[in-house]
């Protein structure tokens, strides 16, 4: 294994079960040897490494547009909706991003005064208001998220069909733990991924 620097073999510890949990109380691994447990490690410190470099670059793509997630989701969410021939509604909107229909009134105020977004009328519903983004705002959030996810399209694009379906269904699973978790106790305070 390679030289690893300190911080990042205490942040290593904190997902290494035989540290967090010398009694295996939380983790069983009586069938698994000390080299698989090593290689549960390294894979849980690559998920860790992989959030860590996604939200520093959410925060770099934040600062850069000067708006907050919200507004970076609904942004991309209206984008998405008109690449793919769709008309993004502030109930879309709402339903995407989990918020009242109150919060998502303030937010795109806010995101229209700052140029980032227009209202028009609905073409084909007379209540609804349709919500485009800006030209400007558009080739800002290409300039800042799109290189990025175009990036990791070709990580992926890398990657056999095979070794896809095992990350996907691996990925998958792990999404899986956190909404079994959260339904059965609540909330939980991180995963060992952060």
């Amino acid at each position: 294994m390679e030289d690893i620097e300190p911080e990042d073999r205490l942040g290593r510890a904190m997902i290494d079960p035989r540290v967090i949990d010398p009694r295996r109380e939380l983790v069983p691994r009586t069938d698994l040897s000390d080299t698989e447990v090593d290689e549960i490690v390294e894979l849980m410190a690559a998920l860790r490494a992989w959030h860590g470099a996604a939200a520093r670059m959410s925060e770099a793509s934040r600062q850069y547009m000067k708006l907050n997630e919200n507004d970076m989701r609904a942004l991309r969410f209206m984008i998405a909706a008109e690449n793919a021939g769709e008309i993004a509604t502030a109930r879309a909107v709402a339903g995407h991003l989990r918020i009242s229909s109150a919060a998502t009134t303030k937010m795109l105020d806010r995101l229209e005064r700052g140029g980032h977004v227009v209202r028009r009328p609905h073409p084909v519903d007379r209540r609804a208001i349709a919500l485009s983004v800006t030209p400007e705002t558009r080739q800002a959030a290409r300039e800042s998220v799109g290189r990025v996810h175009a990036r990791r399209f070709e990580v992926a694009a890398g990657l056999s069909s095979g070794e896809r379906s095992i990350v996907t269904r691996f990925l998958r699973a792990l999404a899986a733990t956190e909404r079994t978790e959260s339904t059965q106790d609540g909330p939980t305070g991180g995963d060992a991924a952060e």
